[in-house]
């Protein structure tokens, strides 16, 4: 179905390619060129959930990939998820560092990107999927590792992330979540302990974005057993 639909949507949006260093490479990602014509179709539904965020590569995302890339031994021919995947990009890096990725995004042209992306650079192993983590449909605890980039950043997804952890990872699982210091998500933490899960910040890096310092920190979820 993606690729039937690459050709309108291409012709809708355009394309160009954004080129990001990260996790050892350089990564051409493509992405829509016609940011007025994304933005307009955006507008005509009326629902702001649909904001066009995925059209942007976020800083959360390259320290993800870094991360997956520096525990690559982990999620060899494991079973994960990318939530949010957007662009695409920590889906493909973890494909090639061998992962079985299912990667999810609420829209469907974020996907025709990653895919045509994915297709150019020939990495196997992606399986691209609309869905509403709201109401997943996926199996029932069918993956070893679930990740995101800056997620929760709404505060209605505190305790929506939290149960789609808890529906998709099987017991023991792992998560691991980029979160750039968001006010709204600092009640996460309590959301995944209530569940007697383990939650540990394992990482902290400070990058310059934008002319500005962001501070992501990344943090690893353990489902308990």
């Amino acid at each position: 179905m993606v690729q039937q639909e690459t050709g309108s949507v291409f012709e809708r949006l355009g394309t160009t390619t954004l080129r990001v260093d990260c996790a050892g490479k350089t990564w051409p990602l493509l992405r829509p060129s016609n940011f007025e014509a994304l933005w307009e179709s955006i507008g005509k539904t009326g629902e702001e959930e649909r904001a066009p965020y995925w059209a942007e590569l976020w800083p959360s995302s390259l320290v993800l990939c870094e991360w997956l890339e520096a525990h690559k031994e982990c999620i060899q021919h494991a079973r994960c998820v990318d939530m949010g995947c957007g662009l695409g990009l920590s889906a493909l890096c973890a494909a090639q560092c061998g992962a079985q990725v299912l990667a999810l995004d609420y829209e469907f042209e974020p996907l025709v990107y990653a895919a045509e992306t994915q297709r150019r650079l020939g990495i196997p192993r992606v399986t691209w999927a609309v869905m509403d983590w709201r109401k997943p449909a996926l199996a029932q605890h069918s993956a070893d590792f679930v990740w995101g980039g800056d997620i929760v950043y709404e505060p209605s997804f505190v305790e929506t992330v939290a149960e789609f952890l808890d529906w998709s990872l099987v017991p023991g699982g792992r998560a691991w979540i980029v979160e750039p210091n968001r006010v709204v998500a600092r009640p996460f933490k309590g959301a995944i302990e209530q569940r007697g899960w383990d939650f540990t910040r394992v990482f902290t890096r400070s990058l310059e974005w934008e002319k500005h310092s962001v501070t992501l920190h990344l943090l690893e979820i353990v489902k308990k057993a």
